[in-house]
């Protein structure tokens, strides 16, 4: 039993998971034909000044009205964002519960943040992945619970630099793939997003090159990022559907900046960014919302 089964069997009872089996059907390598996804996540970080001083950045900013943009604030500072932040930025949470929420201490539940008017939601992001033990499957069963209370999806996957340079990093790109199509029902793709973010770019500078994005061969060493993309798109096509392969938003989420979104934004399949650090630097956050501002 993994972890994540671990730590819900005897509390949370769930629906058993889907089977993802299925027949191999067309590659499908191109951008999604969704709107272009600029999504900001400021983790743990903040201050009542911080955060009123951020917000107020963004509203004097100008963004296109043709990108979605999520920024998404620590819990305690939800409601002041909500609350100040103008259109047409939309707002997240970091993580949520996976289930009904309950006699779980320190959790916030999908109902809580759709009560709230919260419509996004990050799961599965690397750092919780390692500090709070969150497996595939645990992240998986959150990401269809939360779709299944009305909230939308920024669904995280991605390799260390330890996997990648093993040649494992396919196998844990898939399994974290499969352990999200298991759970998820075919209605609900539409409001879930993809966020590759390899561990080993996160807040360190190294950043896939054009060259390397839509390489077809498994490139190896600390810059082939973005080739992953089309592989992900590939897998989604085999073993969900070409259609909701042909929809599907995937965003790149390593080390984004406001020097270089401008090329990443224009890669065949890069459908937007899950920005760190630069997304708590009002200025640089909106260089980066108007990278790509052609892609509808």
């Amino acid at each position: 039993m993994t972890f994540g089964q671990a730590l819900v069997h005897q509390r949370v009872q769930l629906p058993a998971a889907r089977g993802c089996s299925r027949p191999m059907r067309r590659s499908v390598v191109m951008r999604g034909s969704g709107r272009f996804f600029i999504g900001g996540n400021w983790k743990c970080n903040g201050t009542i000044d911080s955060v009123t001083k951020l917000v107020d950045e963004l509203n004097a900013g100008s963004v296109p009205s043709t990108v979605d943009i999520v920024v998404a604030p620590t819990f305690v500072h939800l409601e002041r964002v909500q609350r100040t932040l103008k259109g047409p930025f939309q707002i997240g949470a970091q993580d949520c519960w996976v289930s009904k929420g309950g006699a779980f201490t320190g959790e916030v539940s999908a109902e809580m943040l759709h009560d709230m008017g919260i419509p996004w939601v990050i799961l599965g992001h690397s750092e919780r992945r390692s500090l709070c033990r969150e497996d595939d499957e645990l992240v998986g069963m959150k990401c269809e619970y939360a779709l299944s209370q009305g909230l939308k999806v920024i669904a995280c996957v991605g390799e260390t630099l330890e996997q990648r340079d093993s040649g494992h990093m396919w196998d844990v790109l898939d399994a974290q793939l499969a352990a999200i199509a298991r759970h998820t029902s075919m209605d609900h793709w539409v409001d879930l997003v993809i966020a590759y973010e390899p561990v080993w770019a996160i807040g360190t500078g190294v950043v896939a090159t054009p060259e390397q994005a839509q390489a077809s061969e498994r490139l190896e060493g600390p810059g082939a990022a973005c080739e992953v993309h089309a592989h992900v798109r590939k897998w989604i096509a085999q073993n969900v559907g070409p259609e909701v392969a042909d929809t599907l938003r995937i965003l790149y989420g390593g080390s984004v900046n406001e020097g270089n979104c401008g090329t990443l934004a224009n890669l065949e399949d890069v459908d937007g960014f899950l920005v760190g650090g630069a997304s708590l630097k009002g200025p640089s956050f909106i260089d980066i919302c108007n990278a790509q501002n052609k892609h509808s």
